[in-house]
This record gives C-alpha cells, structure tokens and sequence, in this order.
C-alpha cells in the first residue's frame, strides 16, 4: 500500500515513526535518574540493546547517549576533585545544567528524525 503521491508505504512511514519515537525515549530517559537513583544511566542503555536490533537507526541515538554517560561520569568525577580548588563548583553547575539539556535538545531532534551528537561528547562507541 502506498501514499497518494508520495510512494512511500504505510508500513515503512510506521516503523520510521517508532524509530523517532523511541529514539526520542531513548534521550529523555536519561533524565530518568532525577526520578529514580541511577535510572537515568541504566534505563537508557537498556532501550539501546533491546530495540537497536528491531529498530536499527536507534543504534546510532544509543551510542551517542551511552558515549554522553560516560564522559558526563567522567566529567563528574574530574569535578568533584576540583571542588577542593573551588572551580569544581562551577563545573558541577554546569554539568547538571548540560545533563537537563542535552537529552531535551536530542530527544527533539529526535523526534524530527534529525540525529544530534551532544557538545563535548568523547566518542568511546563508534
């Protein structure tokens, strides 16, 4: 079955809305964790490995989150050292701010079919 004028199928237009769908859950479900202690780092990681099979191009929105905890993990850790120097402070502030954001701007983007790789992002998953 195809779209008047469009060619494209109903099925296909289907699986690329829960493809934007999901992709979408898979960036807002890292502000899980205010909600829920740690949700926020296993929640997404699991709707990575359970959908990127069905719904390849969720592949590429798991990397991109999974590579966002780690370094955010990083950045963390690397700030709560610079407390003692006060810098830390700020940096934490910062963080929290990024940690909010991020996943509103790739969930929308998200959602438009657009992928996003967050700033300052160190790609440990290619």
């Amino acid at each position: 079955m195809s779209d008047a004028g469009e060619g494209i199928s109903v099925e296909h237009r289907q699986e690329d809305n829960a493809t934007r769908e999901w992709a979408m859950y898979l960036h807002l479900s890292l502000l899980a964790g205010y909600a829920i202690p740690l949700a926020g780092f296993i929640v997404p990681i699991i709707i990575w490995q359970v959908k990127k099979d069905e719904l390849p191009e969720i592949d590429v929105h798991g990397k991109i989150v999974t590579n966002w905890i780690i370094s955010w993990l990083i950045y963390f850790i690397v700030s709560i050292f610079l407390v003692f120097l006060v810098i830390g402070i700020p940096c934490l502030l910062v963080l929290g701010i990024l940690n909010i954001a991020y996943p509103i701007i790739g969930g929308l983007k998200a959602n438009n079919g657009e992928v996003w790789h967050y700033p300052m992002t160190i790609r440990f998953i290619r």
